[in-house]
């Protein structure tokens, strides 16, 4: 990598995943092998319908599996095109001045996205409304795919698309592999945030709705939420030359020698 440190990347996908459990955890906790038709569920906010299966051991399994590998592609996708679109601009980008920018940015979409997760500040509901128009243009291929027979393609493709799913925490981490400054570096980002996220939706999808239930508390969202805040904090002040490097590297979102 370029600079940036992965391991807080993970540990915001981790953290934030409480996010998840309520955006997506009860999709995630339906698919299966079909028995026999069922209601429709809806994402909050964001109706499209997906039907409601049951199966059992190792279909479910594959099954999670699969639709969780489809979501993280289309996370290392779209760091792909952040890190891209930034390392276009590669005479700007190297400029110090810019690079800080950006290095203040992104941890300041984590000061942000731990205030939304504690229900301290909901800023970030904005910017998910705002990515409604990108969802507009996903719906119709999610209901599609849908309706396909059941299969492992059928969930990876169902998971790749739900990855575009207008979401605040996933927008406050593209901002960092905006800072990456190259595709490949922007899709390893997004991969670790990824990574992050499996335990608790992998989880969900086997567990369903009683891990939902945990995650939903309030004690577990503002421990979460506070976590990710101190990422924040700390990068903040790493960056205002409050901190001094070394270890601290390892906890900051960072990226080269100079920050």
């Amino acid at each position: 990598m370029s600079g940036i440190s992965l391991f807080p990347v993970f540990l915001v996908g981790l953290a934030g995943s409480v996010h998840c459990a309520g955006m997506c955890g009860g999709i995630v906790g339906a698919l299966s092998l079909p028995r026999r038709p069922a209601p429709l569920l809806r994402a909050p906010a964001f109706p499209v319908p997906v039907r409601s299966e049951t199966a059992a051991g190792g279909a479910a399994l594959a099954y999670v599996g699969a639709y969780n590998a489809g979501r993280i592609a289309s996370y290392v996708m779209a760091g792909a095109l952040a890190g891209g679109l930034a390392g276009g601009a590669a005479s700007l980008a190297s400029l110090p001045a810019l690079q800080a920018g950006f290095y203040w940015a992104a941890n300041l979409m984590l000061v942000v996205l731990g205030l939304f997760l504690m229900d301290a500040w909901r800023g970030l509901a904005s910017v998910e409304r705002a990515g409604q128009a990108l969802w507009r243009q996903v719906s119709p291929l999610l209901r599609r795919v849908n309706g396909a027979p059941a299969g492992g393609a059928r969930m990876f493709a169902l998971g790749a698309l739900w990855g575009w799913l207008p979401c605040g925490m996933v927008y406050s981490v593209l901002v960092t592999a905006m800072l990456s400054g190259s595709a490949l570096d922007g899709a390893g980002v997004m991969l670790a945030f990824g990574l992050g996220t499996l335990p608790m939706l992998a989880a969900l999808g086997l567990a369903g709705a009683r891990l939902r239930a945990l995650a939903a508390r309030r004690a577990v969202r503002l421990a979460c939420g506070l976590a990710i805040l101190a990422f924040g904090i700390l990068g903040l002040a790493r960056a205002a030359g409050g901190l001094p490097p070394g270890w601290m590297h390892e906890l900051c979102l960072s990226v080269g020698r100079s920050i």
